[in-house]
């Protein structure tokens, strides 16, 4: 049950609300955070397309993360949303601890 830290980018504000919070309540992420409007630089249909997105960053664990990326494509508006899981290599234990029994309440 190693711990992940999810980075996805939504379309703007209230669509990385109604993501997170349905992580959480969910129990597919601990915690969900929402970062302010950034540009985005991307190449789309051959095209070089420039947005204001969102970051939405989600704590998980491993076994949580492919229940957690399917979730979020049925809730996200892009045809191929940005959802990339990190692994958590070290951090504040106690903090980690928490992510496991948030997500995994009953093991």
């Amino acid at each position: 049950m190693e711990p992940r830290f999810i980075y996805i980018t939504c379309r703007d504000e209230a669509e990385a609300a109604v993501i997170g919070k349905t992580l959480v309540e969910m129990r597919l992420a601990a915690c969900a955070n929402i970062l302010p409007p950034v540009t985005s630089f991307y190449r789309w249909n051959g095209k070089l397309a420039e947005d204001r997105e969102v970051v939405l960053i989600a704590k998980t664990l491993e076994n949580r993360v492919e229940n957690l990326v399917e979730t979020v494509k049925t809730l996200h508006s892009y045809e191929v949303p940005c959802i990339v899981a990190l692994p958590i290599l070290q951090g504040n234990e106690a903090y980690i601890r928490w992510i496991k029994e948030e997500v995994n309440p009953y093991e």
